[in-house]
C-alpha cells in the first residue's frame, strides 16, 4: 500500500513541479531528418551525426515545489563536437508544438554557424551565444521571424528580475537583453547560482569527449563502440570517468558516510552474461546516474579468461597471394593522404571443393535467371542506316513519299543491319566479412549466412545476364593486416569452384573500409567497359582496433568513395544497418546507398537492385 501511495505522490508532485509542456513535446526522432538536412544546407559539417544530448547538472535556483519533487536538477541542451551534433532528445519548453519544432531548427542553424566560427569557442558563454545569434541572423535573414517568435516565447518564461537577489537579477537582465538585442554588449553572469537555462542558446560548458581521464595500459587509442543501446533506439551520450577502485578490506569505519554508497557500487560483474531482465534494470539505473565511473584496477570476476582477436595459424588460414599491397589512407585532421600507410593482403580460400547451389536457393535462383536472361546480349535490327545488309522498307517508302510530295527527302538512310546490343558494363561486389556479421538475426540465420546466400544468388543471376562481374570480401586487423578475399575475379567463370569459396566464408576481425574500396577501385578501373559499378555490401560503420574509429574511419571511407568517382566508377552501398541513414548520405550521397530493413530479404533484393542500377 505504501508503495502504491508513493508512486501516486511521485507522479502528482512531479507533474506539478514540471515547468515544461509535455502535451506539446516534440522529440528529436520526429525532426532528425529535417534538422540534419537544414544543418548541412546551412554549411554544417556533413560528417556530423545528429544525436540526442545527455542531461547535465544545472546549478540554478529552483522553486520550493521543484525541490520537494527533486526535479529540474538536470537539463538537456544543445552542443556539437568534432563527431556529433547533440540536440535534446525531447523539447517541450513552449506551450505550442510548432514553437518546439522551430526551436530544433533554430538550434541546428545556430550550430551550423558556430561550427564555421571556431574563434567564438574561446569566448564566455553569454558573449559566444550573443555573437552566434547575431551572426546567424545576419547570414540567414529568413530565420529572423522564427527567432523573434522563439525569443518572445522564451522571454515570457524567464523569471522576473525583481523577484531575484541582486546578483542574480543583474545576470537575468543581461540574458533578457541579449535575447531581445543580440548586438548589445554586456557583462557575463557572475552570481553564485547559474541562471535559468536559455533553450535558444548552445550549452555553456558541454561535456566534450575525452574528459574521462587517461586510459589504462592496453586500451586502444579510440573507444571501440559508441556506447549505444543494443537496439539503437537510445542514442543519448553518457558521461563517464575513470576512477580508482576501492581497495578490498578497507574499513568502512574510517570512511565518510557518503562514500559508503560509492564503495558498494564498485561490484565486479560480467554484465554481458546477465539475463535480459537484469540488463534492462541495469540500463534504467544507468539512466538515472549523472556520471558512470569505470574502474582502472583488476579484471572482472566474470571475465578472468579473455580471448583476443588474433590471426589464425598459417595452416588454418586462407592462402595469401603475394607479399601484400601498400595503400594510402586519408588523415582528416591533416587533410592529406598518408602514403603507404596500410598493407592489404589478397587471399584465397585454402580448403575448398566444388559445391552445388544450396537447395533452399534453387527455386529463387531459377526465377532470377529467367529475369536476368532478358538482359543478356541480343541481336536486333538497326534501322535507317547509311549502310546495311538489307533495304529498310519503311525508310524507303518514307523516302519515296517525301519526293513525290515535293518535300526534301532524307538522303542515304535506306538500309538496316542486324547487330548485337551488348551491355557494356562490369560490376565488382565488395562484401564486409568482419566479425559483426557473425551476429544472429534469428534462430536460423546469422548475418554472414544472409550475405553468403546473397552472393550465391547475385553471381547466379549475373552469370545468366552475361555481364562481367567479380566478387571480393574484406576484413581487417589494424592497418598492417587488411584481408582482401578473392572469391571470383573478372576472368574466372562462375561454377562449383567459386561456390566452394563462398561456402568457406568465415567472419572475423574489423572493417577498414577505405583501403578495401581503394584496391577494389584499382581492380575495377582496369576493366575496359564503359559502365563500371562498385557495390559495397556491409552491416555497419567502418571501424578497426586502432584510430580507425568514429570520424577518422568515416572520413577515410568517404575520401575513398570520392576517389572512386573521380576514376569514373559508380560506388553504391547496400547495408542492413538500421542506423545507416545517419552516416551513409555523407559517405555515398543521398542516391548512393540503400538500407535493407529486413536483412533476410537481402538475397532476393540484391540481384533486383543490380538490375535497377544498370537498366
Amino acid at each position: 500500500m505504501e508503495e502504491a501511495v508513493g508512486k501516486i505522490w511521485h507522479r502528482l508532485i512531479s507533474r506539478a513541479a514540471d515547468s515544461g509542456h509535455p502535451e506539446a513535446a516534440v522529440t528529436l526522432d520526429e525532426v532528425a531528418t529535417t534538422v540534419g538536412v537544414l544543418f548541412r544546407a546551412l554549411g554544417g559539417d556533413g560528417a556530423l551525426q545528429v544525436k540526442a544530448s545527455e542531461a547535465t547538472a544545472l546549478n540554478a535556483r529552483r522553486s520550493w515545489l521543484q525541490r520537494i519533487a527533486g526535479s529540474q536538477q538536470e537539463v538537456e541542451l544543445a552542443w556539437f563536437d568534432e563527431n556529433t551534433l547533440r540536440l535534446p532528445s525531447s523539447l517541450s519548453p513552449f506551450p505550442e508544438r510548432v514553437l518546439n519544432r522551430e526551436l530544433y531548427l533554430w538550434l541546428a542553424a545556430l550550430a551550423a554557424c558556430g561550427q564555421r566560427q571556431p574563434e567564438f569557442d574561446s569566448l564566455p558563454w553569454l558573449a559566444r551565444n550573443r555573437h552566434l545569434t547575431q551572426l546567424t541572423l545576419e547570414r540567414y535573414p529568413g530565420l529572423r521571424a522564427l527567432y523573434l517568435r522563439l525569443a518572445a516565447a522564451q522571454l515570457e518564461q524567464r523569471p522576473d528580475p525583481a523577484t531575484l537577489p541582486p546578483a542574480e537579477a543583474e545576470d537575468e537582465r543581461a540574458i533578457q537583453q541579449a535575447l531581445c538585442d543580440p548586438r548589445a554588449s554586456m557583462d557575463e553572469p557572475g552570481a553564485a547560482n547559474a541562471p535559468q537555462p536559455v533553450h535558444l542558446w548552445l550549452h555553456p560548458s558541454p561535456p566534450l569527449a575525452g574528459e574521462a581521464g587517461p586510459a589504462r595500459h592496453g586500451d586502444s587509442e579510440e573507444p571501440q563502440g559508441g556506447g549505444e543501446s543494443r537496439d539503437g533506439s537510445d542514442r543519448r551520450k553518457r558521461r563517464a570517468e575513470r576512477s580508482e577502485e576501492p581497495q578490498e578490506g578497507s574499513s568502512l569505519l574510517v570512511m565518510r558516510m557518503e562514500a559508503m554508497l560509492s564503495t558498494a557500487e564498485f561490484i565486479k560483474l560480467d554484465r554481458g552474461t546477465e539475463e535480459e531482465e537484469d540488463l534492462e534494470l541495469a540500463k534504467s539505473a544507468a539512466d538515472a546516474m549523472e556520471m558512470i565511473s569505470l574502474s582502472t584496477q583488476g579484471p572482472q570476476q566474470g571475465s578472468r579468461i579473455r580471448f583476443d582477436l588474433d590471426l589464425p595459424s598459417a595452416a588454418d588460414d586462407d592462402t595469401p597471394l603475394g607479399g601484400g599491397i601498400l595503400l594510402p589512407e586519408w588523415s582528416w585532421k591533416k587533410r592529406q593522404l598518408l602514403p603507404d600507410h596500410c598493407r592489404l593482403q589478397p587471399m584465397v580460400a585454402r580448403h575448398t571443393e566444388n559445391t552445388p547451389l544450396p537447395e533452399h536457393l534453387k527455386r529463387t535462383a531459377r526465377k532470377l535467371r529467367r529475369q536476368f536472361q532478358a538482359l543478356a546480349p541480343a541481336r536486333s535490327w538497326q534501322r535507317a542506316q547509311h549502310e546495311g545488309t538489307e533495304v529498310d522498307l519503311d525508310a524507303y517508302e518514307r523516302f519515296i513519299s517525301q519526293r513525290a510530295s515535293g518535300q526534301v527527302a532524307e538522303d542515304g538512310r535506306l538500309y538496316r543491319s542486324l547487330r548485337s546490343t551488348d551491355r557494356d558494363l562490369s560490376c565488382l561486389l565488395l562484401a564486409d566479412l568482419s566479425l559483426s556479421t557473425d551476429a544472429s538475426l534469428n534462430n536460423d540465420h546469422r548475418i554472414i549466412d544472409v550475405i553468403r546466400d546473397s552472393l550465391y544468388l547475385f553471381a547466379d543471376a549475373l552469370s545468366a545476364s552475361g555481364d562481367r562481374f567479380a566478387l571480393y570480401g574484406f576484413s581487417s586487423l589494424k592497418r598492417e593486416h587488411i584481408r582482401f578475399h578473392q572469391l571470383k575475379t573478372f576472368d574466372e567463370r562462375y561454377d562449383g569452384r567459386i561456390r566452394g569459396r563462398l561456402a568457406a566464408l568465415k567472419p572475423g576481425f574489423y572493417t577498414r573500409m577505405g583501403a578495401a574500396i581503394r584496391h577494389a577501385t584499382t581492380l575495377l578501373q582496369q576493366q575496359p567497359n564503359r559502365q563500371r559499378l562498385l557495390l559495397i555490401l556491409t552491416d555497419g560503420k567502418p571501424n578497426d582496433l586502432d584510430q580507425y574509429e568514429g570520424r577518422y574511419g568515416i572520413e577515410d571511407t568517404r575520401q575513398a568513395v570520392v576517389e572512386a568517382r573521380r576514376q569514373g566508377l559508380r560506388p553504391f552501398c547496400v547495408t542492413i544497418d538500421r542506423q545507416g541513414s545517419d552516416y551513409l548520405p555523407y559517405l555515398f550521397g543521398n542516391a548512393g546507398y540503400v538500407v535493407i530493413r529486413k536483412p533476410t530479404e537481402l538475397p532476393q533484393r540484391l540481384p533486383l537492385l543490380y538490375a535497377q542500377l544498370t537498366s
